[in-house]
């Protein structure tokens, strides 16, 4: 399987060479040349998420020094709990992605990519730098997945004052070769940052630079793994295909959702829940794409104007109508997150993240226009990392999980930064 460029101009290569450089030369993304086909029986007596992946992935590791150790990485990387739970009884399902070591989805991917980058590299390489911008919880899953890994440092860059104070507290707290600077700017500055530096040869080379944003291709494969598993399994629950209704901002986890229905597995429509950020929910009612700065919200990691996977997304629909591909987007305001978050816990005592609100949200509207398709609704983060806006809504403490309090105990330190290359630049060369 060879990787090109969104861009086009930057030569072909495999996977290796698209994980090392995690941005194309020419500031393209990288994308499999093509799409395999996978054969929904051939994963149905997968046991649980690492097999299935096994199967899945093969096909975009052939050829790859990783080919013969992908059962490995997967082993490793995606011993998580998945579990499903029933949210409208025999029609709608919530997928909870939460329960890795900081409480997010991204923990799911960030372990994959650090286990694939890990093999990679041989004892005599220099230290490899992996830089990655993050709207609150992607800089808490990378620096776990490559906290204390021989051979790596994480630089996290998030906005200053624009996350939740338990994740950048979280953020701040690994310590060791994990550097956290806050960015006096919001999380489109920070992403700018990284493309900058990725896309600068000299500082890029001297650092050994390489990314863990959902800009790398590795954070976008595994992702694919959990949509099909949980399709499968609920196509033997209700005997039809199942609408996915996933919260994004930007537009990884989404993407993941939208290739594994192109790969053949299971899914129906698919819906963008966005907080108030209108970009996708503007694209897919017929205006033009335009990204824009963005705007704070409630649900603040999904606080994003510009999503770097409508590149990708636009480049696999590239000879067809994206519109046109079983695509719908909704935006949900903080008004309508805060009475969400009120409802399903008033309804079924479950206290639900600003994130997963938006998705529960979108799917309250589906039904009032009268579908009554069977959903999953993807659930992205533990209430617990949001407690100063979800605690008040549901009038009680929502209780960290073990390994998120673990983390809150610890002390915790950020670096300022301005929001400018040069300021980049010489935080990164002081490192060495």
């Amino acid at each position: 399987m060879n990787y090109r460029s969104t861009v086009g101009h930057a030569p072909a290569t495999d996977l290796a060479g698209a994980l090392r450089a995690g941005l194309a030369p020419d500031g393209g993304l990288y994308v499999p040349d093509h799409l395999p086909s996978i054969a929904v029986e051939t994963l149905a007596d997968s046991t649980d998420l690492s097999e299935t992946a096994t199967t899945l992935l093969a096909p975009f590791f052939l050829g790859s020094e990783l080919e013969d150790q992908l059962p490995e990485i997967c082993r490793e990387a995606l011993d998580l709990p998945l579990p499903l739970v029933e949210f409208e009884p025999g029609r709608a399902w919530i997928l909870e992605l939460f329960h890795g070591p900081t409480a997010a989805f991204k923990d799911f991917a960030a372990r994959f990519l650090a286990a694939c980058m890990a093999r990679l590299r041989a004892e005599s390489d220099p230290a490899q730098t992996v830089l990655v911008a993050t709207s609150g919880d992607t800089g808490g899953a990378v620096a776990a997945a490559f906290h204390r890994r021989p051979g790596f440092r994480v630089v996290i860059l998030y906005p200053d004052g624009k996350v939740s104070a338990r994740q950048a507290h979280q953020l701040g707290a690994f310590g060791d070769n994990v550097h956290t600077y806050r960015v006096k700017g919001n999380f489109d500055d920070c992403q700018r940052l990284v493309k900058h530096a990725l896309n600068d040869q000299d500082l890029a080379h001297k650092m050994a630079l390489t990314s863990a944003n959902s800009i790398s291709i590795g954070r976008l494969l595994p992702q694919i793994s959990y949509y099909a598993h949980a399709s499968i399994a609920l196509q033997v629950k209700c005997h039809e295909k199942v609408d996915v209704i996933v919260p994004t901002g930007n537009l990884g986890n989404a993407l993941a959702c939208i290739l594994a229905r192109e790969m053949g597995l299971p899914i129906g429509e698919i819906v963008l829940a966005t907080n108030a950020n209108p970009t996708l929910e503007e694209y897919f009612s017929g205006r033009d794409y335009r990204g824009r700065a963005g705007i704070e919200t409630l649900a603040n990691a999904m606080d994003v104007g510009d999503p770097s996977n409508f590149e990708r997304l636009a480049w696999f629909y590239r000879d067809r109508d994206l519109r046109s591909a079983g695509i719908s987007a909704i935006s949900v305001d903080d008004d309508a997150i805060g009475h969400c978050i009120r409802r399903v816990y008033a309804q079924s005592d479950m206290a639900i993240c600003p994130h997963t609100a938006c998705a529960i949200e979108a799917l309250y509207h589906r039904r009032q226009a009268g579908n009554d398709n069977p959903h999953l609704v993807a659930a992205t983060a533990h209430p617990a990392k949001f407690e100063n806006v979800v605690e008040p809504l549901v009038g009680r403490t929502v209780v960290p999980p073990p390994a998120l309090d673990e983390l809150l105990q610890r002390p915790s330190r950020a670096t300022e930064l301005a929001p400018s290359f040069q300021s980049l630049g010489t935080a990164l060369l002081a490192l060495d």
